[in-house]
């Protein structure tokens, strides 16, 4: 038997309630996952709730999240890619990893290397490949760029502005509150700006002389989205990721002609889709990781069991860093 935290209905962190489950064996394709950490991350949060367009009324006890790491167990039939006893880890659907032991695709899985700890995978696969594509892939970020990211002193943030600053860019972090600027600060951003205090647009525009940022990478939303179009340059990437203060309005095409600005909302699976792009993206996170130039933070660590006091920490945006559960 397992043990998993399911949601019976959309709702808040009570709704997260632990159930033990039956053992079954790994289909073809799959591997079965004795489970050492997982990753809560904010759409696991949105799962819990509903937010999605996908979402329906739950006919069935739903196991959420989709970032764990463990060791393979047993192999489904065909699965060649992996032995029993390997380390691997996963940031993708289906959902399903807030559990001890599951199974899940083998092509959606990559093997950890040996000098990549636990909780540095669990706590940084999904954020860390969220940030190698959309800062390598989306809008290639260049030497000297100033290029904009919010939610600075998160768990996607403090990996971005590591790697942003390996990078030579000159980045700028937006954080929610006056007491996260200094750990934005210490981890790679050149200049700090807090949202609902400091006019961030014009500091950014002056830091450009005028110009604007060739790119804003924004996981906030409805909060953040007319002053992060504000500050971008002609033919600049507004690069979507993330709605946590609520979905974006509706968007006129008016905004983006009078700057030629371009627009896109990113998902991590269509940048992971096959297990070339996996392989690639995972391979150059671990790179920047094992060099030293990016040190993911682990901000708390929880048991299994206790998720729904996870989700709730992470509501509250007083995290710093990435948040973990030990089944």
């Amino acid at each position: 038997m397992s043990k998993a935290m399911r949601i019976h209905r959309y709702g808040g962190p009570e709704e997260l309630v632990e159930d033990t489950l039956p053992d079954t064996p790994p289909k073809a394709g799959e591997v079965r996952i004795r489970q050492r950490a997982i990753g809560v991350n904010f759409t696991d949060t949105h799962a819990r709730r509903g937010d999605y367009a996908e979402s329906k009324v739950l006919t069935a006890p739903v196991v959420i999240g989709m970032e764990g790491m463990g060791v393979v167990e047993a192999l489904g039939a065909g699965v060649t890619r992996f032995a029993i006893g390997d380390r691997v880890g996963y940031a993708a659907r289906p959902l399903g990893s807030y559990c001890d032991v599951r199974n899940f695709p083998a092509d959606a899985c990559v093997r950890i290397p040996a000098a990549i700890s636990d909780t540095v995978v669990a706590a940084s696969l999904l954020k860390g490949m969220t940030v190698e594509y959309l800062i390598r892939r989306v809008y290639a970020v260049k030497p000297g760029d100033v290029v904009v990211f919010h939610a600075a002193a998160g768990g996607v943030g403090t990996i971005a502005g590591q790697w942003l600053k390996s990078l030579g860019a000159e980045a700028v972090g937006i954080v929610g509150s006056a007491d996260k600027v200094e750990l934005a600060r210490a981890n790679g951003y050149a200049h700090v700006f807090v949202h609902g205090r400091d006019d961030w647009p014009a500091r950014v525009l002056e830091l450009t002389g005028g110009r604007g940022a060739p790119a804003v990478y924004d996981s906030v939303g409805q909060a953040t989205w007319e002053s992060s179009i504000a500050c971008l340059a002609p033919r600049g990437w507004m690069a979507c990721f993330g709605s946590s203060s609520g979905a974006v309005p509706p968007v006129s095409l008016e905004q983006l002609r009078q700057k030629s600005l371009i627009l896109t909302w990113t998902r991590l699976g269509e940048y992971t889709a096959d297990i070339a792009e996996l392989e690639a993206c995972a391979s150059a996170f671990f790179a920047v990781v094992a060099s030293g130039a990016v040190a993911p933070l682990v901000h708390r660590t929880f048991p299994l069991s206790a998720a729904a006091a996870a989700h709730r920490l992470l509501e509250s945006r007083a995290t710093h860093g990435s948040l973990l559960l030990i089944p």
